[in-house]
């Protein structure tokens, strides 16, 4: 484990390499604890070098066994090994020679998880960012792009599966029970897309033959007894296939296409060529092991992974700080995808919601970045939410500018120019201003510029004139390293809604400004005119969510309950309600804190049963529209002096009137919406499950609500109704026998499921209450939980530092301090979870000064703490700072 150098990664300094390695040739002899790596690399100076330099290739805690240059051993004089480096001192004069490296590593006590590590057995690698030096030295940086052959030597009995990116070309069996296999990958990648896997583990296979007639084997690769659990991922594959092709124009390049499924990993998935490495819960699901969010996320992240074959592998990013290049821009692909084989309203909802919960947050606070950020000192700590879903949402609007046509044409001018290269967000936006002809630079400042702009809008409507007009002011609030902001481009999409529930016709005096539904804002200041307005519109403003922006609208209460009602735009009809929701719960918080009790109008009530009754919306947007804007929401809108216990008693006050008021409508509905048929997965059925289930969080709030809840466990034939009506006797019955009754029956019948029992982890570290510590600590000793994988990791220490508000900051600080003590634990093992973890703590600064002080004190414990590794020192200072 490295520890922090303190050595800050800046992008202003970023220089091509004095050598390039077009040619990587490696031999694995696999073994648990001495795997021996052949590296064998074609070394090219840059013709453009005229002299010679010394080589320095990177490594992380490596041992030389063995180096030669073209053939002859090189003595000891010639060069400088280090565990981090190797250098050449004085490399051959020639333009190109090859390199030879040999190095031993031990996989079996790789507890990080970075490079070549096993997992239940398993051989497997990751290696973005900077995992490939932890397996050879090499130049370990995205523009260094090779055409890698791959030979793997192991024992036919303990791995009689060895996989590699690229094609299968030769296989054949060795001495003393060993076996060997070749794979070939003829497309130029960077050493962040190596993989490998070898073990022992079953398979299915399909196929798929694409637009130009390639037949392609494809095979998804679980543990032994599994298979039956992959067939919905294969499914979410050929899917995917199918979708890029139509979509985008993007076919498959290779003769097989692999997926692999391991049950350690750090992240969600990876997108190596040709072979796709997956965290196992995004993987393996079935009715009775995964709910409708879980199959959800399996489409996604196939569909994610899959689309990366062109946005991040044929066209790969320059340098770490282009990291949104392909993240950003693929989550957008993945986005649009589930958006199609889905409802659309429902999708951007969604996607909405967990840019709110987790974006918005990160621009507030210490941890801010720009989505191209313009230093580092640990890559790993930058794959964010806001490289990730602030990417994906500037990807959104460059398509609500041009247009979807220009925008496809803008894509295809991309894979044309840039197939196989390292490219940068120069390059991405050049594309779209040569086919559109329009200047984008001030758009590119989404790209360069931390923070959350806030527009603020007033209107005014002269009936006599039937003109309306818009005040828009914009402003971007400082961040780390940022206290002036440049004004940015933001397309506004809006509609003026007349009193039929239908958009009004207008005339916009300033064309440039205001183009097909959408007001461009540019400037500090606005003022819009819209004529023949025939009557006082209701403003629908940022329809489907059209820019990542917090707006602050001087709006009538009626307008919003009309709009909650009648917009016709799916996000902003729910973003209506969403809105009088929070005002009702922030009103009830401030309440809470000056000692009064809440008080909420009939009207709301009123609303959240004409909403549930609507058979004309669909279940799933009914339901999201009646889920509660969560703690951290609230939180997160109040913006200082976050009492979380008040907050908490607010929203109890509100889902209780909610309930009472529309106890006999909740409870008709709740029954019929009752399915006997077979599951399925659909987006249809998993929206009436999803309706009824908050129905019955609703209705367990009132008398008789813990037999109900009780009754729906008993009766649940899937996952989702079995969690959901966990969750319910859990969080709204803690202790009561038919909780315990549940707790205990879920747990005898899922204990050998790991990924089932994730889910028992974090419906118990999400219960509300002071009684959270102690109950998270005990579970720590469950047979269950594993300390060293990172899936147990995020379901119990992650779900309660991010999911439980009044356990995590329980007034008198022991939250943090059991946090503290066991994220440093955890960093020991493995410092990249350890980080993540500790981003919990990101907004302590805006909780009331009891609280901020022990936080504080926490944070200060981390930070006091000797040889803390880079990835956690530059969060903790970070977030200190």
């Amino acid at each position: 484990m490295r520890t922090d150098t303190g050595q800050v990664f800046k992008l202003e300094d970023y220089r091509p390499s004095d050598y390039l390695i077009p040619q990587t040739r490696l031999t694995f002899r696999l073994s648990p604890e001495a795997t021996v790596v052949v590296a064998e690399l074609t070394i090219e100076r840059r013709a453009e070098l005229k002299t010679v330099t010394p080589l320095a290739l990177d490594g992380d805690g490596l041992t030389l066994q063995r180096i030669e240059v073209d053939g002859k051993a090189v003595p000891l004089s010639a060069y400088v090994a280090g565990p981090d480096q190797l250098v050449l001192n004085a490399p051959p004069a020639k333009a190109k020679f090859t390199l030879v490296t040999e190095t031993r590593i031990d996989p079996a006590h790789n507890e990080a998880l970075m490079g070549l590590y096993r997992s239940s057995n398993v051989y497997c690698t990751q290696c973005e960012a900077e995992g490939f030096r932890r397996i050879t030295y090499f130049l370990d940086r995205p523009d260094i792009l090779s055409v890698y052959t791959v030979r793997i030597e192991a024992s036919r009995q303990e791995a009689p599966l060895l996989l590699s990116n690229g094609n299968p070309v030769k296989s054949g069996n060795l001495a003393d029970g060993w076996h060997y296999a070749v794979w070939e990958d003829p497309h130029p990648k960077p050493s962040y897309l190596f993989a490998l896997v070898a073990g022992d583990l079953g398979k299915i296979e399909d196929r798929f033959v694409t637009m130009s007639g390639r037949d392609v084997a494809l095979g998804i690769y679980v543990e032994h007894g599994k298979e039956r659990l992959a067939g919905y991922a294969m499914d979410a594959l050929k899917r995917s296939m199918k979708w890029d092709e139509d979509l985008f124009g993007c076919e498959y390049d290779l003769d097989v296409f692999n997926i692999v499924a391991v049950s350690d990993f750090n992240m969600g998935a990876m997108e190596n060529k040709g072979l796709n490495i997956f965290n196992d819960k995004y993987v393996l699901a079935d009715e009775e092991t995964a709910t409708d969010a879980d199959f959800a996320n399996i489409e996604a992240i196939i569909a994610h992974e899959y689309f990366h074959n062109w946005t991040g592998n044929r066209i790969t990013c320059r340098d770490w700080f282009q990291l949104c290049l392909k993240e950003g821009l693929t989550v957008y692909r993945d986005h649009e995808f589930s958006a199609d084989q889905r409802s659309r309203g429902v999708k951007r909802i969604a996607e909405v919601r967990t840019l709110r919960a987790l974006q918005f947050p990160e621009d507030q606070g210490p941890l801010a970045h720009p989505v191209r950020p313009r230093r580092y000192r640990e890559i790993n700590n930058f794959y964010t939410a806001t490289v990730y879903e602030k990417g994906s949402e500037v990807v959104r609007m460059i398509r609500t500018l041009l247009g979807a046509e220009t925008f496809r044409a803008g894509m295809d001018l991309y894979f044309l120019r840039h197939d196989g290269q390292a490219a940068t967000i120069e390059d991405f936006v050049q594309v779209f201003a040569d086919v559109s002809g329009r200047d984008l630079s001030q758009f590119a400042l989404w790209y360069n510029q931390a923070g959350t702009p806030n527009l603020t809008v007033s209107s005014h409507y002269d009936a006599g004139e039937k003109v309306l007009t818009l005040e828009i002011e914009q402003s971007v609030p400082p961040t780390p390293s940022e206290s002036r902001k440049r004004l940015m481009h933001i397309p506004l999409a809006f509609g003026l809604v007349g009193k039929d529930g239908k958009d009004l016709p207008y005339k916009a005096a300033d064309g440039a400004t205001v183009e097909n539904g959408v007001i461009h804002v540019r400037k500090r200041r606005h003022t819009v005119r819209f004529s023949g307005v025939t009557e006082r519109p209701a403003l629908s403003l940022n329809r489907g969510f059209s820019a990542p922006v917090t707006l602050s609208v001087a709006q009538k209460t009626d307008d919003q309950f009309f709009l909650a009602a009648h917009d016709k735009d799916a996000f902003s009809r729910w973003q209506a309600v969403n809105t009088l929701l929070s005002d009702a719960l922030i009103a009830a918080f401030r309440r809470q804190r000056g000692g009064k009790k809440p008080d909420f109008t009939a009207r709301l009530g009123e609303l959240a049963g004409s909403i549930a009754a609507n058979d004309d919306l669909e279940p799933a947007y009914r339901a999201l529209a009646l889920t509660l804007p969560s703690e951290a929401d609230i939180a997160r809108e109040i913006g200082k002096d976050i009492d979380p216990d008040a907050i908490f008693a607010a929203r109890e006050a509100l889902a209780t009137f909610v309930a009472s008021t529309n106890k006999q409508r909740f409870e008709a509905l709740y029954a019929s919406l009752l399915d006997n048929r077979p599951f399925s997965p659909d987006a249809a059925s998993a929206g009436r499950r999803a309706l009824r289930n908050v129905l019955l969080d609703y209705l367990s709030r009132l008398n008789g609500g813990v037999e109900s809840a009780a009754r729906h466990f008993k009766a649940a034939t899937n996952m989702t109704d079995l969690a959901a009506s966990l969750t319910v006797l859990a969080h709204r019955h803690p202790g009561s026998p038919q909780a315990d009754a549940a707790i205990a029956a879920f747990a005898a019948k899922f204990a050998s499921d790991p990924l089932v029992m994730d889910k028992w982890f974090q419906i118990q570290a999400s219960v509300p209450g002071p009684q959270a510590v102690e109950t998270v600590r005990a579970l720590m000793t469950h047979p269950a939980f594993s300390s060293t994988n990172p899936n147990r990791l995020r379901s119990l220490i992650g779900t309660f530092s991010s999911g439980n508000q009044t356990g995590f900051h329980r007034a008198d600080g022991a939250g943090y301090r059991f946090f503290a003590e066991t994220v440093l634990e955890i960093e020991k093992r493995n410092p990249q979870v350890a980080a993540r973890l500790a981003t919990a703590l990101r907004s302590w600064r805006s909780l009331e000064t009891g609280r901020q002080a022990k936080a504080r004190e926490a944070l200060l414990t981390m930070a006091n703490t000797p040889n803390l590794s880079a990835d956690l020192r530059d969060i903790i200072d970070r977030t200190l700072a």
